[in-house]
């Protein structure tokens, strides 16, 4: 099931996409049918979820801190006193958060996945503080076309955060300086190489805490941006 802030209606079009399977509900429906409630919101907007109604509920995180983005700044977070996931579980504390599926663009979400066994299938971290809910969240990834890694606990999530090694880039194609649109577009709309389990656990266990911390538009490819503003341009004029 999903759901916005817009309510069910606004969803209609995705779930004409998305179907058979896919239903649109309100929040509170989204929260009861999941056992697992992914949560891919701005970090900006966090305190709006309802902490009673998650409660005892696995959420995955797919948050990420991008200071500035719509005015929000913490200095907890620029401090690296928490990271953005610590944060989210602060405010979710009857919930068992789990830092997953953040990490890669939502187009390339899709054209990553690949069946178990798939020479191309790439792989996921997840970071987590219950080792029960985190197996959960591993079977679901591992489910819709990705092999995972354990990352550690929210404390250690700095780690598959942005601006670090795995995130983002390895699993988008570089594409050339120059280009018109529609031909980075082309080139931007293909798999990543895969990354293998080992692959990743090294990307992760080598990283250095970013400084400064948090995400920028400047750091992303110039067709991602392109994109991102043609979907949020589609999104305004359909409100």
């Amino acid at each position: 099931m999903i759901s916005n802030s817009r309510g069910p209606r606004s969803l209609s079009r995705l779930v004409e996409e998305l179907r058979p399977l896919a239903r649109a509900g309100t929040v509170e429906e989204a929260i009861a049918a999941g056992d697992i409630v992914s949560i891919a919101i701005p970090l900006a907007v966090f305190e709006s979820l309802p902490a009673e109604a998650l409660a005892g509920k696995i959420v995955l995180d797919q948050t990420n801190y991008y200071p500035g983005i719509g005015g929000f700044r913490r200095g907890d977070l620029d401090d690296g006193l928490l990271t953005s996931s610590e944060l989210v579980q602060q405010h979710l504390q009857g919930a068992k958060v789990i830092k997953g599926v953040h990490n890669l663009g939502w187009h390339h979400m899709q054209y990553n996945a690949r069946p178990k066994g798939d020479a191309q299938r790439t792989t996921l971290p997840v970071a987590g503080d219950d080792a029960a809910a985190k197996q959960v969240v591993t079977r679901f990834i591992e489910a819709v076309g990705y092999d995972v890694v354990d990352a550690g606990a929210l404390a250690d999530s700095w780690r598959i955060e942005p601006n670090t090694p795995i995130y983002f880039t390895p699993y988008a194609p570089a594409v050339p300086d120059g280009l018109a649109h529609e031909e980075a577009k082309r080139v931007y709309l293909q798999p990543g190489a895969p990354i293998s389990p080992a692959a990743a656990r090294a990307l992760i266990a080598t990283t250095v805490r970013p400084s400064p911390i948090g995400g920028t538009l400047e750091g992303m490819p110039p067709i991602h941006v392109a994109l991102f503003l043609e979907l949020a341009s589609a999104e305004t004029v359909k409100t």
